[in-house]
């Protein structure tokens, strides 16, 4: 199994890599965001170990790049940072895990093998549906190349629905995931807020997105 290790802490990285080549891992080692991603380009790893504080590219910015280009290998960030809104920001760009310094290399194992395991499956870090494109890390979203200005409960609607392309989702199954139980069934306020992004999303480009399902809720990428 090959592993791909970016690390710029010399001493961090010497006993990383000696202790993974011991486990019988080939590991690649380099110490800089930059090379980071063009070797994670050019070479399928079963795993990536990252470091998050690199010259040259953060760790954030080589993980999204990597899925950018469908480099889909299971990526472990290793960080100092305990700030929840850190390990937020590194799993929305595609990281699968997060392990925070100092740490037991033990653990560190544990987590590799448990990435080996799960192997390499793409997960796009951005949302597409037609011509629209929903980006949950930078919390943006387009349609046509355009940006799309949305509330934070619209874009949650828009998420939701992005990530069920084709299926026609319900009401309910809208209020339970997107606003919370203490909305009745009966409450119209998914119909209100589609009507919003209807607004945004269709009005300005002269067609439509998001299809109503006769008796159901709605649909987005039905065609």
């Amino acid at each position: 199994m090959r592993i791909l290790l970016v690390e710029d802490e010399v001493k961090m990285a010497r006993a990383l890599r000696r202790g993974l080549e011991r486990e019988g891992y080939v590991v690649d080692l380099v110490a800089d965001g930059n090379d980071a991603v063009s070797r994670g380009s050019e070479y399928d790893y079963d795993t990536i170990v990252l470091d998050v504080m690199l010259p040259g590219l953060d760790g954030m910015s080589v993980c999204s790049a990597l899925r950018s280009r469908g480099r889909w290998a299971p990526v472990l960030m290793l960080t100092a940072r305990d700030a929840v809104e850190d390990r937020i920001r590194g799993l929305d760009v595609g990281a699968d895990d997060y392990l925070i310094k100092p740490f037991a290399f033990g653990e560190l194992l544990a987590r590799v093998r448990a990435l080996v395991r799960r192997g390499a499956a793409e997960r796009p870090a951005a949302l597409r549906v037609d011509d629209v494109v929903l980006d949950p890390a930078a919390h943006v979203v387009s349609r046509s190349h355009r940006a799309v200005p949305l509330s934070p409960r619209e874009f949650s609607l828009l998420e939701f629905l992005m990530r069920h392309p084709g299926e026609a989702v319900t009401r309910t199954q809208i209020l339970e995931h997107v606003w919370d139980y203490d909305y009745g069934r009966s409450s119209n306020v998914v119909d209100v807020y589609v009507a919003y992004l209807r607004r945004k999303l269709e009005q300005p480009f002269e067609r439509p997105f998001i299809e109503t399902v006769r008796g159901v809720g709605y649909r987005v990428g039905a065609s």
